[in-house]
């Protein structure tokens, strides 16, 4: 190499340091500003999922005080085997038996609704239907989950009821069907998008292998498809649940609230939520064992959630398949 070429790249090396040497503060200062941006966000996500821990802590010290002290003055076996729950009576009793079996009844009512209608409609979305329908169709069906429950509970009572009772004539006014009913038409997209998002999830290579094998689209859905995405069906069917178990504005309005130790759907009974709606709306004393009732039921539809939500991550991590 000459030693023209030599002092050339010398010249052009000392013009690019001197650049750098030149906009190196700035870039310094963009350096430390992104850490900052950086710091700020991590603090403020942290902050957040604290807030949310405390919440969380806050509501169950509360329901667990609360039921601590009501427990002082009932006792467990008479709250869970006594058939009777009649807090605001004079001749006051606790068996929270009657709102747990009408909790199940409305919700199984809902499931058996919502199970199979959510997951043919899953099925459709997943397998069959066009990328343009499923587009469609799946907001629409999510829109549903957006109506407010009240509307659906004056649905199930001035609509539902009335079309009921054209075919059951004694069919009360407050009835357990039709509240199961329309709370399952309710949480029909509760199934339908999560157990759609679960089916869309299973590799293309296993519905390949069984059109190769000579299968068809139902067979390859119900036999393939429908297996490897278990986990994720199952997992919406237990949210599912855990929604209907908390529903309130829907058995408040169209179940009546009468408490009631029955399984025939065609009478009224009082829910755990409907039984809260009904005292908050009373005028039970603070610190009575009729305001505290509250808090124990309210504990027992915790617990019932909790459990519920166990089995939902059970099942996850039971079945769950990774490709």
């Amino acid at each position: 190499m000459s030693e023209t070429a030599i002092e050339l790249q010398a010249t052009n090396g000392f013009r690019e340091a001197t650049r750098f040497s030149a906009s190196s503060p700035d870039k310094i200062h963009s350096v430390k500003v992104a850490r900052r941006v950086d710091k700020a966000v991590a603090l403020l996500l942290g902050a957040a999922a604290l807030l949310s821990i405390v919440v969380t802590t806050a509501i169950v010290w509360i329901l667990a005080s609360e039921t601590f002290h009501f427990f002082q003055h009932v006792s467990i076996r008479e709250f869970l085997t006594s058939r009777e729950w009649t807090p605001l009576f004079a001749n006051a009793r606790f068996g929270i038996a009657p709102l747990v079996l009408a909790t199940f009844v409305t919700t199984g009512i809902a499931l058996l609704i919502a199970i199979p209608i959510g997951t043919v409609i899953a099925i459709y979305l997943s397998e069959y239907a066009s990328v343009r329908v499923r587009e469609l169709l799946k907001p629409t069906l999510e829109l549903l989950s957006a109506v407010p429950t009240v509307v659906f509970g004056y649905f199930a009572l001035l609509f539902v009821t009335p079309l009921l009772q054209r075919i059951y004539p004694d069919l009360g006014g407050f009835n357990m069907l039709s509240a199961g009913l329309v709370m399952g038409i309710m949480i029909i997209p509760y199934v339908s998008s999560l157990s759609e998002d679960a089916m869309h999830s299973v590799p293309m290579l296993l519905r390949e292998g069984a059109y190769a094998l000579g299968a068809n689209k139902l067979t390859t859905a119900v036999r393939v498809v429908v297996p490897a995405a278990l986990s994720g069906i199952g997992a919406a069917y237990v949210l599912a649940v855990s929604r209907a178990i908390g529903e309130t504005m829907i058995v408040a309005v169209a179940a009546g609230m009468q408490p009631r130790f029955t399984v025939n759907p065609a009478e009224g009974a009082a829910t755990l939520t409907a039984y809260i709606v009904q005292v908050c709306l009373g005028d039970a004393p603070h610190g009575s064992i009729a305001y505290r009732s509250i808090f124990a039921a309210g504990a027992s539809l915790f617990l019932l959630n909790l459990c519920f939500n166990m089995v939902a991550h059970y099942l996850r991590r039971r079945f769950r398949e990774e490709y």
